[in-house]
């Protein structure tokens, strides 16, 4: 892992809309195809604030499987036609972690996240986590960063 002191912050409420697939912790290969559909959509979206977008981690089941949303911020979830997936983010408290790598390292930041999290005192909250993606990211090159926003209890 790159970074493995992590920064705490108190995330506020979010509304997040984008395309939704499920996936196993075991093969996540086609996160980037679906990034790569969803990127078109990016700026065009109904109500969408801001420029970041967001790889929204939720609705695990216990057995290696869970949702994922390459999304963004949005004011509400009315305009939005139904093809889109919704999800909201509730205020939490985050451990946040820089990958400053290319996208295609990420596994190893989140690896590390995992070894980090038994040994800090903390627990991962059952709430979705989140990688975000600022202006600071290329989506063509895969370069320029993110942050990894994991729901954290003592």
């Amino acid at each position: 892992m790159e970074q493995n002191t992590p920064r705490f912050e108190d995330g506020k409420s979010l509304l997040i809309a984008g395309s939704r697939a499920r996936y196993q912790f075991a093969d996540v290969a086609g996160i980037a195809a679906q990034w790569h559909a969803f990127g078109p959509h990016i700026g065009h979206i109904p109500g969408q604030v801001g420029s970041n977008t967001y790889g929204v981690c939720c609705n695990f089941d216990g057995q290696g499987s869970f949702d994922y949303i390459c999304g963004v911020e949005v004011e509400s979830f009315s305009p939005l036609p139904g093809e889109w997936s919704r999800i909201r983010l509730a205020p939490q408290r985050y451990a946040i972690f820089a990958h400053t790598g290319h996208i295609s390292t990420i596994k190893s930041t989140w690896d590390g996240i995992f070894q980090w999290l038994p040994q800090s005192g903390y627990t991962a909250s059952a709430a979705p986590q989140f990688e975000l993606y600022t202006e600071a990211f290329d989506q063509v090159t895969g370069n320029g960063g993110l942050e990894i926003w994991i729901p954290i209890r003592q």
